[in-house]
């Protein structure tokens, strides 16, 4: 009977170990399983381009760092143009947008072997604005903002826009060349004619912020975003593209009804990076996570859920 007892002891004790052993295999495995989960990214993303995508990058990438702040990212804006030469020499991973690329840009990419896509991040609503002491302007027509902008070699007065208007010379603001901003502009207003010789250009959009606030016969044109930050000192137009005048709000620029001016926001993506580099695709995939919120957040409209939704599914086959 003791011996039995003995022999049921050790087989016990046996079983015990081995349990105990596979508890210990498991609780390594899963020790390791969350500390891999749990890794930091590591990493250096260099991103250029469009001043009126900024703010949404901006956004994403300090929320990002938060969670990942051993990945440095860096976003610049040199102007969409700008930012599109940076990325065919290789120099960033992504580039900012605020408008398609264009046929000559895709074939630069395509002699240097860069294979890339494209991503909608938001929509925006290009405001057309004026200084606040402003009391005549309450609208204006695609016929009377090429008035304004086109050049004709002449000297431009308010009256010489609209009867009753004052005779006072207008002062023009305009994002430089380089600008998204500007080619969506010169598209659906310009249609490609020459910009007023007078207009002050420049790629940083809180330089026409500040000239047009600084000028009452000031007028200008942007980002809805930057209209909104800076909505105290600035007084919006309302455009009318042939249904009457549309004020850009968030309804307005979602629905298309704020017309020509209203336009998607993008970046594009390096392949070789996304496929090659684990932060790229990380921070990419928490871009098109986020990209709706934070859009809002700093003045844009966010696209319908199921274009990020698919867009994700574009990172993902990337990835592979």
């Amino acid at each position: 009977m003791k011996k039995i007892k003995l022999l049921t002891g050790v087989a016990m004790m046996s079983t015990a170990l081995v349990l105990g052993a596979c508890g210990s295999t498991n609780n390594e495995g899963n020790a390791e399983q969350s500390a891999e989960e749990n890794k930091q990214m590591q990493g250096n993303i260099q991103i250029d381009g469009s001043s009126t995508v900024f703010p949404i990058m901006e956004a994403v990438s300090e929320e990002y760092m938060m969670e990942q702040p051993d990945v440095k990212v860096t976003v610049g804006l040199s102007g969409t143009g700008g930012g599109f030469e940076k990325f065919s020499a290789g120099e960033t991973q992504l580039s900012n947008a605020s408008r398609p690329i264009k046929d000559e840009e895709k074939a630069v990419l395509e002699e240097k072997g860069i294979d890339f896509t494209e991503f909608k991040l938001a929509y925006d609503g290009l405001s057309v604005v004026v200084n606040k002491e402003n009391d005549w302007v309450d609208s204006l027509t695609v016929e009377e903002l090429q008035k304004i902008w086109i050049d004709n070699g002449k000297t431009k007065k308010w009256s010489d826009i609209r009867k009753g208007w004052p005779e006072e010379e207008i002062k023009l603001y305009s994002p430089g060349t380089d600008s998204g901003t500007y080619d969506y502009f010169d598209e659906v207003i310009l249609e490609d004619a020459p910009i007023d010789k007078s207009a002050v250009l420049s790629e940083d959009d809180n330089v026409l912020v500040q000239g047009v606030a600084g000028e009452k016969q000031g007028i200008g044109y942007f980002g809805y975003a930057y209209y909104l930050e800076n909505k105290d000192k600035l007084k919006v137009v309302p455009v009318d593209g042939g249904k009457g005048a549309v004020e850009p709000t968030n309804e307005t620029i979602e629905s298309g009804e704020y017309a020509p001016l209203s336009r998607p926001l993008f970046t594009y993506a390096a392949n070789k990076a996304v496929a090659d580099d684990a932060a790229v695709y990380d921070y990419l995939k928490f871009t098109l996570e986020n990209a709706g919120a934070l859009a809002e957040e700093v003045g844009y409209v966010k696209l319908p859920d199921e274009e990020y939704k698919k867009a994700l599914e574009t990172l993902e086959a990337l990835k592979k």
